[in-house]
């Protein structure tokens, strides 16, 4: 099994620093479902791994993230698509918890319910959080300049050996060799 781990706000969707607190605010990236489509239809399974501290924060519920969520994998089914495992934290950074990335507990939860081996697994991702979990869960990693990514990456906090993309859509063309 090949294994991708999506980071959902800036890679699959536009983010935002006041936080994603509806289905109608979640809105994709250019390109980002037809890339996850063709993804899977090429033999990839896709899952999500998401920190979702708005929860905990009262900016919105559960119910209204599974509802996002449901608007995802409505799209993601119109372009042939759908994610496999979606996995979310809903805790503060201060909780310190297991879930939260970049402690790598979802992406094991997910390698786990998968049965896929860390070395078939990447994480694709747009912020430090992101990269230091999937190096905690053992996995490799691809950066993306969309959403937080052109920040973390005029940081210099990545190593320079990290693969880097402008979008999910730019990853998929080059792994699937369009």
């Amino acid at each position: 099994m090949k294994l991708i781990i999506l980071d959902r706000d800036g890679v699959i969707n536009h983010d935002s620093d006041d936080y994603i607190k509806s289905a109608e605010e979640w809105i994709p990236i250019a390109g980002s479902l037809e890339a996850m489509a063709r993804l899977q239809q090429a033999g990839y399974t896709l899952a999500i791994a998401t920190n979702q501290s708005g929860i905990s924060r009262g900016y919105y519920s559960e119910a209204t993230l599974d509802a996002m969520h449901a608007k995802l994998q409505r799209l993601l089914a119109a372009h042939g698509g759908t994610v496999s495992y979606i996995v979310y934290c809903p805790h503060l950074a201060a909780d310190a918890c297991e879930c939260r990335k970049p402690q790598p507990g979802m992406l094991q939860e997910i390698i786990t319910q998968c049965g896929a081996l860390p070395t078939a697994t990447v994480m694709v991702g747009d912020s430090l959080t992101d990269w230091q979990a999937a190096r905690a869960a053992g996995i490799a990693y691809v950066q993306v300049r969309s959403g937080k990514g052109e920040r973390t990456l005029a940081k210099g906090v990545l190593p320079a050996n990290i693969p880097v993309f402008d979008n999910l859509a730019d990853y998929a063309d080059s792994l699937l060799g369009v």
